[in-house]
């Protein structure tokens, strides 16, 4: 009997081994690595959100057993303290079918005052109360009595995840904090996308930047995808999802949930947050031209802010604001970069199932996009070039 249990133990831990293997696994393309290249500006050197200078991400991925997928993902805007030297910001709402704690107080103050983390849907208040601990436990924290924790959340528990379990820890939380890089970031079934499923296959955790053409302000986008669940995926305007003619979950059930994004938008131009604002809206174009369309239980939601310096906040502890710094481009000055987010925005999403990995879990199998298939119904419509 202990023999069986103990081959049970090491084939479950094998198992979980493969997954992580493959869940951190980063040889599958990205879209430019298939010749897909989304707008006309150009991507920054890493094509991802930390060409915004200063911007880090953390995962910490949770495979384990035969049934948690999942994990958490948080984005440093800069590397001082937050909360004594805080970021303008501010939200946009496709579909407020979701978890967002900290929103109410951005949309009311302009300001981001903690690192951001994404995570699954009933975990978003642990990650809540960890990460405020963290910031508390900051040196030069010890008078402060209130802080304003962001965590946003996509729903993992309809096909992969054991959702009910609350897997998530304390530990958890804590290694996203601080196994943070500035550089490559890893794309799919990592982080807060562990879990995810997105257009009926494998979604997951995608990024991607854009440069202005005169070279002088850089927009960086991720995305936790987790959406589109009755939705057509479209590629550079070509019905993949419908070519397919099928869907990468086994097995096939009607999922309860419509599914959720995320999308955070980093900026090194100096901006307000009532021009994040707008910056965030268009993020949700860039969902719009993948074939999201907001559906009633999708959590469809863009947060933006600014790192540049002259855009700061600046507190004292334990007093209110000291001075407001107003330095900030002209709405005039914007179009290009709505325009970098759009593109950008919908590259993170492409990035984001190109880069995942097949995996199962609690419920369900759910594969990744085949690589080879999409490829070719995209040099049928020529969307892409045919292979030489």
């Amino acid at each position: 009997m202990m023999h069986s249990r103990a081959a049970r133990l090491a084939a479950v831990a094998l198992l979980s081994l493969l997954f992580c293997n493959l869940a951190h696994g980063q040889d599958r393309p990205r879209a430019r690595d298939l010749g897909i290249r989304v707008g006309t500006f150009d991507p920054g050197q890493l094509n991802a959100i930390t060409d915004v200078a200063g911007v880090r991400v953390g995962h910490a991925t949770l495979i384990r057993g035969d049934s948690v997928r999942t994990g958490v993902t948080v984005i440093f805007p800069h590397a001082g303290n937050l909360f004594e030297s805080r970021v303008p910001a501010a939200v946009a709402v496709g579909n407020g079918f979701g978890k967002f704690i900290g929103s109410s107080q951005i949309q009311e103050l302009g300001e981001l005052e903690t690192p951001i983390a994404l995570t699954n849907t009933l975990c978003v208040w642990r990650v809540a109360e960890v990460l405020a601990c963290w910031m508390l436990d900051q040196h030069g924290m010890e008078n402060v009595r209130s802080i304003n924790p962001v965590v946003a959340e996509t729903n993992d528990g309809w096909a992969l995840n054991a959702i009910r379990s609350f897997p998530v820890t304390r530990s958890d939380v804590l290694q996203a904090l601080t196994a943070t890089t500035d550089q490559n970031v890893a794309e799919g079934a990592v982080g807060a996308g562990t879990g995810t499923v997105a257009f009926q296959w494998k979604g997951g955790i995608g990024t991607s930047s854009r440069v202005d053409p005169a070279g002088q302000w850089t927009v960086g986008v991720l995305v936790q995808s987790n959406f589109g669940s009755w939705q057509d995926l479209l590629i550079e305007g070509v019905p993949v999802g419908r070519e397919l003619g099928r869907g990468g979950v086994h097995p096939n059930a009607a999922r309860e949930s419509d599914g959720s994004i995320i999308v955070v938008v980093a900026t090194d131009a100096p901006l307000s947050d009532r021009n994040l604002r707008r910056l965030a809206a268009r993020a949700l174009l860039g969902v719009g031209r993948t074939g999201g369309y907001a559906a009633n239980g999708s959590g469809d939601y863009a947060i933006a802010f600014s790192t540049h310096a002259a855009v700061r906040r600046t507190a004292v502890r334990g007093a209110m604001p000291d001075t407001l710094r107003t330095a900030e481009l002209g709405n005039a000055n914007l179009n290009k970069l709505f325009n970098a987010t759009v593109d950008a925005t919908v590259e993170a999403i492409y990035n984001s199932l190109f880069r995942a990995q097949t995996l199962s879990g609690a419920h369900a199998t759910v594969e990744a996009l085949p690589i080879e298939q999409v490829q070719k119904i995209l040099q049928n419509h020529g969307a892409i070039e045919h292979s030489r």
